[in-house]
């Protein structure tokens, strides 16, 4: 670990110790995050700045996910937190999750209409934040892109672009910020997020194996971390009553699992990682063919980056310097080393068996 963090570790453990132990112990988690200057207050719920130690940490953990990856030989995409609007549509995504889209809107206007803009925003201005007029946003439009709401998103059109999968399919390795519209005081389900990917494309029986596998390496990896690992059957927030149709059927195919951890609330569980198989959704939605000529079919495991960091400081505290010796030296020391070890003693039972 860098010398850096180091000393701003130092520093967030005294801010941390000077407060009253009286005040400290009523405090969530969001509440130490802040007092210790790992979580940056932006006066929006959900919309936080980051500390160098909290992105140390967090860079620690990419490095360790690219190493767990790396015998996948996946092709790295790296996109920005937005994609085409036209793309957007197309992924059916306002039919499922509505509630949690975010569009980028933009002045179009003339000379006229910069000129109500600034006369509603002067009016806004002269009021309390809570009770501004966002009656200046009549005078913006809708723009030719959106947030995106998942890593993978942006990489289903690329993929269509190329025509057909080769015979052994595609494994693509993806990082981007997402966003989802859900403002909560609950620091484990931020507005804007990162979301690390790995994608798979390919037959229904190279997808499933690539999820049985990552539910595997997840696991292993949150094992490495001392943290608690649980994973359980789940589906995703859809929409409305007919989404809960949607969902239970999504449960029925066992088409998602979880991996839960207790991060803002220790009675809770939060999803930090997830394990996906969309079938030939995303295939069908955009043509993507294997080398056969069937519709692709398609799979992801997704770490959430903020959570799992968060889930590091609510298990081994706010100050990285006290946190576990294998620990530290998995996220900033020999950390392929230890992956590659791991994964050795995980696969060995295995080939044991297959021998037997």
């Amino acid at each position: 670990m860098n010398m850096m963090t180091d000393t701003a570790a130092a520093a967030a453990a005294t801010a941390a110790a000077e407060a009253s132990p009286t005040v400290e112990s009523s405090l969530t988690l969001r509440d130490e995050m802040l007092a210790a200057g790992l979580l940056i207050d932006t006066g929006e719920n959900g919309l936080y700045g980051r500390s160098q130690i909290f992105e140390d940490v967090l860079e620690g953990l990419n490095t360790a996910i690219t190493h767990l990856g790396r015998d996948q030989e996946p092709e790295v995409l790296r996109f920005p937190p937005a994609m085409r609007r036209t793309d957007f549509e197309d992924s059916e995504y306002l039919k499922s999750f509505p509630h949690l889209a975010g569009t980028i809107h933009s002045f179009c206007g003339n000379d006229m209409g910069h000129r109500r803009l600034l006369t509603a925003l002067d009016d806004a201005m002269a009021e309390r934040d809570d009770d501004r007029s966002d009656a200046w946003m009549e005078q913006q439009k809708p723009t030719r892109i959106v947030l995106t709401p998942a890593a993978c998103y942006p990489i289903y059109p690329v993929m269509a672009r190329r025509g057909a999968l080769p015979a052994g399919g595609r494994t693509v390795d993806v990082l981007s910020y997402c966003f989802r519209h859900e403002p909560s005081l609950d620091p484990g389900r931020m507005q804007m997020f990162r979301m690390r990917e790995y994608v798979r494309l390919g037959s229904p029986e190279q997808v499933m194996a690539f999820r049985q596998m990552w539910i595997e390496r997840g696991s292993l990896l949150v094992k490495l971390l001392q943290l608690p690992v649980e994973i359980d059957l789940a589906n995703d927030p859809f929409f409305g009553r007919g989404g809960k149709i949607v969902a239970d059927s999504q449960r029925a195919q066992a088409l998602k699992f979880e991996l839960l951890i207790p991060v803002a609330d220790p009675r809770g569980k939060t999803a930090c990682l997830s394990f996906n198989y969309h079938m030939d959704h995303f295939g069908a939605l955009w043509k993507i063919p294997c080398e056969d000529g069937a519709v692709a079919h398609t799979g992801c495991v997704g770490f959430g980056m903020e959570r799992i960091t968060l889930a590091l400081f609510r298990h081994h505290g706010l100050d990285v310097n006290a946190w576990p010796d294998d620990v530290r030296a998995l996220l900033w020391g020999d950390t392929g080393t230890r992956i590659a070890q791991a994964m050795q003693t995980m696969q060995a039972p295995a080939a044991a068996g297959d021998g037997a």
